[in-house]
């Protein structure tokens, strides 16, 4: 797991910079794809699992938060933080993960209605 906490300075080199936006690339995406696999179960009908694997995501997803939360507070506004196309690149996984958390659990909501 990603030391967030010590994760991101200006010190940074490029390397490190850029695995910390892979820390984020990664963690949205494993979000992403566990809710979905979430849904994959309550289709099956299987609620209490789809519940943990919901679970799991919302962790994945906050840990990706915190690294995104850390990358807003050391730009500090005034545009200290590199911006890359990998990095807007992980912005975009950050904010689709999000978008397909919200909708999973609605879908989950559904089929768990309709059963």
């Amino acid at each position: 797991m990603l030391d967030i906490e010590n994760a991101v300075d200006s010190s940074a080199t490029d390397d490190e910079f850029e695995e910390i936006i892979m820390g984020l690339i990664i963690n949205s995406g494993q979000a992403r794809s566990v809710a979905y696999g979430a849904l994959k179960k309550a289709k099956e009908g299987d609620f209490e699992g789809a519940r943990k694997l919901m679970e799991q995501s919302r962790e994945a997803l906050n840990e990706a938060h915190k690294i995104q939360t850390r990358l807003i507070g050391d730009d500090q506004g005034v545009g200290k933080t590199k911006v890359s196309l990998v990095l807007v690149h992980a912005q975009d996984h950050l904010m689709t993960s999000m978008l397909a958390r919200e909708l999973v659990t609605e879908l989950i909501e559904l089929h768990e209605k309709i059963k």
